[in-house]
């Protein structure tokens, strides 16, 4: 066990023998990185500020369950997932079909591939490349297209992407290998 998740572990124990600050402590570490979780399914600012306020609630509300078999990390990352798709449920809409806004400049790097000189005729060709990775990822399943962006943008081991996506780790590992193997095979397609 690594120093976080010591840590989170001492302020979850702290937290469950009823010292809100603990919580709090908890609330600050991982609130941004919460709503970029909410932030892939929902894109209004103001909405991903209130499902994460209310993935927080939920996670202070089931704080005596959580057992530790999992870090609080992957815990709370899947209470997150699960906040938001909730509240698209509620709210009659579907999750986008992408998890990363090519406006937004998420896609900066998927492991050097879009790095590119300055020189137009190369903009022009990340620009592309950009398309189509996004594209590539809209075109998957979603247990495909959650697992490989957990891995690949949010840096997951597949452990805690397993325990997550609630199915054991070959299997994850499966899904990640057809993921990459797609997106591949469209960047191949472009030339």
């Amino acid at each position: 066990m690594n120093s976080e998740e010591l840590s989170d572990q001492r302020l979850v124990q702290r937290a469950q023998q009823g010292d809100n600050r603990a919580f709090d402590m908890l609330v600050l570490k991982y609130q941004s990185r919460m709503a970029n979780v909410v932030s892939r399914y929902i894109k209004d600012h103001h909405e991903i500020a209130d499902v994460t306020q209310e993935a927080f609630v939920k996670a202070f509300r089931a704080l005596p369950n959580f057992r530790g078999d999992a870090q609080f990390y992957t815990w709370l990352y899947r209470i997150a997932i699960n906040t938001a798709k909730n509240f698209l449920v509620a709210k009659t809409r579907r999750p986008p079909d992408v998890d990363k806004d090519i406006e937004t400049g998420e896609f900066s790097d998927v492991s050097g591939v879009l790095e590119a000189e300055d020189r137009p005729d190369q903009l022009l060709s990340r620009d592309q490349l950009q398309a189509v990775v996004v594209k590539a990822l809209a075109d998957l399943p979603e247990d495909i297209r959650t697992a490989l962006t957990l891995r690949e943008f949010d840096g997951l081991s597949y452990e805690e992407i397993a325990s997550i996506m609630e199915c054991p780790v070959g299997t994850v590992r499966s899904r990640i290998f057809r993921g990459r193997e797609a997106v591949e095979k469209k960047i191949e397609e472009m030339g």
